[in-house]
């Protein structure tokens, strides 16, 4: 059999494309492998959102295309963002790719594979979506996994260039998510994170705009589904009859993950988000209101052009009230294909870096003191696996605390089983970790 390596960077959202391009590949009959020296074709599933992810993106090509050369790589096929975006440069730039196959392209893997043309034979389907039929392999450990619930995304936030990737808004069915919740728990999944470009969006291109309301409610009906989370909603669109459905669902996390990007309205409206600091505090306080207890994580982008010190003042300001429980900053990144990009990049690169680390050293802090909150408590934990440095602690979260993006609990006695959640004692907190104990 031929052997398969295969490279996925970025979102969860590429994960899943990933995971469904293995599933092919399983199908058609190639072995997959985790050593990429002794893979025979190597696929890297690209991200091109901003120029880390492209650098990223673009260092992993060339060192898979070094193994084509001195290695036992026959053949490299580029996937995902980057083809979207650059496909014509990469296919020119780099002879070492034998093969490009955009995000519409995915389920036409095995054919790509085989055919000896770089580029697909047909156009992907603009209108493409996966489905609950769609093979997938799964790469996260066996009790966690992701469904993207839509494609694409209607928006026009200036600094975005995912809807010239992606494409428009495509929802999926309820009845399809559900039947891939149902399939992926008795493939023993205990969580599973729901992801889309916007999530409150979903519906919306279908007719039923309160989709991600009804979804909620029928996955708190799923036997064996322990745990889900929703991740990527827009503020502007959490109604209370939304909210209400997250907090009166058992098996759904009490979790919020709001991208609001900046809080001063003048950067907001030049963003073509809207909003301000007031309105998004009135939204957070109505939020904890209705959801008791509930962790909320936010991104912001610092740097964007026209972020001058007030402004920046303000958003420092904003973060200090707010008290997340998880926050995300981000550098702002000059895209060709966005709105922004006419606007240069007016803010110097160090700036931005201070700016960033001032942020994050503020939000350490007020991590820090909401972790200390838990000392004492027992929380339902999911330990995954074990830590990096030692086999004597295992790693683990709790329900406020997403896959990969967030801190964890370390899990340092006790009786604790892989896989499987059960009940920690938090006995120490920082300002992204927790540590605790299993308790009967």
């Amino acid at each position: 059999m031929t052997k398969v390596g295969f490279i996925s960077l970025g979102c969860p959202k590429n994960l899943v494309d990933s995971e469904v391009m293995l599933g092919h590949l399983q199908l058609g009959g190639y072995a997959l492998t985790n050593d990429i020296r002794e893979a025979e074709i190597l696929i890297v599933n690209t991200c091109g959102f901003i120029d880390s992810a492209k650098e990223e993106s673009i260092q992993a090509i060339l060192e898979a295309a070094s193994m084509k050369r001195c290695g036992s790589c026959k053949k490299l096929i580029v996937a995902g963002c980057l083809v979207e975006r650059y496909r014509e440069q990469l296919l020119a730039d780099m002879p070492e790719i034998d093969a490009v196959a955009g995000t519409r392209d995915i389920e036409k893997i095995v054919e790509i594979i085989s055919s000896s043309d770089r580029e697909p034979k047909t156009a992907g389907d603009r209108m493409y979506l996966y489905s609950e039929v769609s093979p997938r392999f799964l790469t996260t450990h066996r009790a966690s996994a992701y469904i993207k619930i839509s494609e694409g995304c209607d928006h026009s936030c200036a600094f975005c260039a995912i809807p010239a990737i992606r494409g428009a808004q495509r929802s999926r069915t309820i009845p399809g998510v559900i039947a891939e919740a149902r399939r992926l728990v008795e493939q023993g999944v205990q969580e599973i994170n729901l992801v889309g470009q916007d999530t409150t969006d979903f519906g919306r291109d279908l007719g039923q705009p309160n989709a991600l309301e009804s979804l909620i409610r029928a996955l708190g009906k799923l036997d064996g589904l322990k745990w889900f989370r929703v991740h990527y909603t827009y503020p502007n669109r959490l109604p209370d009859s939304l909210l209400d459905a997250m907090g009166e669902t058992p098996n759904c996390c009490k979790y919020l993950d709001i991208p609001l990007q900046h809080a001063h309205a003048g950067i907001l409206k030049t963003m073509a988000r809207g909003g301000s600091s007031k309105t998004f505090m009135e939204m957070i306080e109505r939020v904890r209101k209705r959801i008791q207890g509930v962790f909320i994580r936010s991104n912001f982008i610092v740097g964007f052009p026209g972020e001058d010190e007030a402004a920046f003042n303000e958003l420092r300001d904003f973060i200090a009230e707010a008290r997340f429980d998880h926050v995300g900053v981000f550098t702002y990144s000059q895209e060709e294909g966005t709105s922004a990009f006419s606007l240069g990049d007016t803010v110097h690169k160090r700036t931005k870096g201070k700016r960033r680390r001032i942020l994050m050293e503020l939000q350490q802090g007020i991590s820090k003191k909401r972790n200390q909150a838990l000392v004492g408590k027992t929380l339902e934990v999911m330990a995954e696996g074990f830590h990096d440095e030692t086999d004597l602690i295992i790693k683990g979260r709790h329900r406020g605390q997403a896959p990969e993006i967030d801190g964890n609990v370390l899990i340092v006695g006790g009786e604790p089983e892989l896989y499987a959640i059960q009940n920690v004692q938090i006995t120490e907190a920082y300002a992204y970790d927790l540590v605790g104990h299993v308790v009967p």
